[in-house]
């Protein structure tokens, strides 16, 4: 029998999975061009990184209840929140494209007058 700190723990570390799984899934559609590119990196990787937080939780904090079989606590802790991440990410968030960013290179223009001045002063 699980305690109710033990659950609520449980589901915490679901909620983490689920965070993680769709920051990575975010990040690859920001950086990556094509929308096969994304998948594929997310279907590799994500599952790669929520084993490593799985053996972290279960293993070193010792967090979670017992979910009997290694099939349904690799389904539940792995499977579930990369389906919940990965649905999350690409249904409900707006797509890169759709965001108007500003101009990024203003820096430069700014420098370049600085540095204009600078040299006019130090030749007069």
């Amino acid at each position: 029998m699980a305690s109710a700190v033990g659950i609520v723990l449980f589901v915490a570390v679901l909620i983490i999975h689920t965070l993680v799984a769709a920051v990575i899934t975010r990040f690859f559609r920001i950086r990556l061009k094509t929308q096969l590119g994304y998948v594929m990196y997310s279907f590799l990787l994500v599952p790669f990184a929520l084993l490593i937080l799985t053996l972290l939780f279960t293993g070193i904090f010792g967090i979670g209840v017992n979910l009997g079989d290694p099939t349904t606590a690799t389904g539940v802790m792995i499977g579930l929140p990369f389906a919940l991440g990965f649905t999350i990410d690409t249904l409900y968030v707006p797509a890169p494209e759709e965001y108007d960013l500003p101009e990024t290179q203003w820096y430069f223009h700014i420098i370049g007058t600085l540095s204009r001045t600078f040299l006019l002063y130090r030749i007069w």
